[in-house]
């Protein structure tokens, strides 16, 4: 059973979960407004602010101290995570997907399904990322799509674990 996002979240290096936290405020509003609001209610709570208070945040202040937060819902870990890589591991992103054979726009699959990649296909394609990326970048990205999609990428549990 892959693991959920609000642990992803919660396992972030603090650096990573700051740049995940920019990245999940600079989201339009329009695309992430629920997360947004699930996520200054969350702040206000553990820092007793009110939420209209955290509304009026910068984004850096409201970034910082929603990394500061160990427990996040699903729905704002996943917001986060999604907008982290998208900011800052792009290239990381389109690398795997490359080697695994699946169509995408710099780092986004185009298909809404997608066939689910053989067992040697996701072991090589994860060898091979490994090359020129940082392992924890790697197995954190991979952690990710088996989160958000584990019809899809179920085959990467056991890869990650047979190459741990």
């Amino acid at each position: 059973m892959p693991i959920r996002p609000a642990r992803l979240w919660k396992d972030l290096r603090a650096e990573q979960r700051l740049t995940a936290a920019e990245a999940f405020w600079r989201e339009d509003e329009a695309d992430a407004g629920m997360q947004h609001a699930d996520a200054m209610v969350a702040i206000a709570r553990r820092f007793n602010f009110r939420p209209k208070f955290v509304q009026a945040l910068s984004i850096e202040r409201r970034a910082k101290l929603l990394a500061q937060l160990p427990d996040v819902s699903d729905a704002v870990a996943t917001r986060a995570l999604i907008a982290y890589h998208f900011t800052a591991k792009r290239d990381l992103m389109g690398a795997f997907l490359d080697e695994a054979g699946i169509a995408h726009e710099n780092g986004l699959i185009r298909e809404e399904s997608v066939t689910p990649p053989a067992a040697d296909t996701l072991t090589a394609a994860v060898a091979k990322v490994r090359e020129t990326f940082p392992r924890a970048d790697v197995d954190l990205y991979l952690r990710v799509l088996a989160a958000l999609d584990e019809d899809t990428w179920a085959g990467l549990e056991p890869v990650l674990a047979a190459q741990a």
